[in-house]
C-alpha cells in the first residue's frame, strides 16, 4: 500500500512516524506550503489538514482514483458534496470524527447507556468535551458522535452539550445522567495522539481496495 499524507502537523508526523515503523510504504507528505505542487501516486491517502482544504484536497484525490480516510473535523457543511464526489469516482473513503478504537468502543457503551436510561423519565442527560487550546471546533466531532449515537438509541429528551479548550489536553468525553438522587458518569481519556493514528493507519490498510462509504465502526466490524 502506497501512503500519501495530508496536513503534515502533529496528527500527520505522528502517522507518518508509526507508518514508516510498520514497513507502510509514505509515498508523499504534503502541508499548506505543498500541497499545490504535484502529487505522488498512492492507494490511499489520510488527510489530517483542516476542513477549510478537504473539499479541494478530496476532489484531487478523487480524481487520481486513491482511496480516502479522513481524519479532519468541522467539515460537516461539505459531507453532501464529498459524498457526491466519492460516489462518482468509486472510491473508497472512512471517515470519523475520531479514529481511536477506544473511542469507538466508548460510543458503543454510551448508545447502551442512552438506550437504558431512555425510559427513565428522571433523569437529564449531558455530554462535556475537553481539548487543547488549537482545536478550533466546539464541540468536537467526537462529542457530535457520542450524541448522535444517543438519540440513535432512543434518548428523546435534551442532551446538553459544552466545551472547554485549554493547555494540551489530548481529548476528553464524558456524558452524564443526572435525577435527584444519582449521577452516572462515563468518561473516555485519551492520553496522547497515538491511538488516533493507529486507528487512521488501520482504517487505511481496511479501504484498501476497497470502494464505498464507510466508518470507523466498519473497520473494527472488519467485513
Amino acid at each position: 500500500m502506497r501512503l500519501l499524507i495530508i496536513g503534515y502537523g502533529k496528527m500527520g508526523r505522528l502517522v507518518d512516524e508509526l507508518a514508516q515503523a510498520a514497513g507502510i510504504d509514505v509515498v508523499g507528505r504534503l502541508d499548506v506550503d505543498t500541497v499545490g505542487g504535484p502529487w505522488p501516486q498512492a492507494d490511499v491517502a489520510i488527510d489530517f489538514s483542516i476542513a477549510e482544504a478537504l473539499p479541494g484536497n478530496f476532489a484531487r484525490l478523487a480524481e487520481g482514483k486513491v482511496n480516502v480516510v479522513i481524519g479532519t473535523t468541522g467539515w460537516a457543511a461539505h459531507e453532501a458534496d464529498i459524498r457526491a464526489t466519492a460516489a462518482a469516482a468509486g472510491i473508497g473513503v472512512v471517515a470519523s470524527a475520531n479514529f481511536s478504537i477506544g473511542v469507538n468502543v466508548f460510543q458503543l457503551v454510551a448508545e447502551e447507556a442512552a438506550r437504558r436510561m431512555a425510559v427513565q423519565a428522571d433523569y437529564e442527560s449531558w455530554i462535556h468535551e475537553a481539548h487543547h487550546s488549537a482545536k478550533r471546533d466546539a464541540p468536537s466531532g467526537t462529542a457530535l458522535l457520542l450524541r448522535d449515537a444517543m438519540v440513535r438509541a432512543g434518548y428523546s429528551r435534551p442532551i446538553d452539550m459544552s466545551s472547554t479548550r485549554a493547555g494540551k489536553i489530548p481529548g476528553t468525553h464524558t456524558i452524564g445522567f443526572d435525577s435527584q438522587s444519582d449521577t452516572i458518569e462515563l468518561t473516555h481519556t485519551a492520553r496522547d495522539r497515538g491511538g488516533f493514528a493507529r486507528g487512521a493507519l488501520l482504517a487505511a490498510r481496511w479501504v484498501h481496495g476497497r470502494a464505498g462509504w464507510f466508518s470507523m465502526m466498519d473497520v473494527l466490524r472488519g467485513e
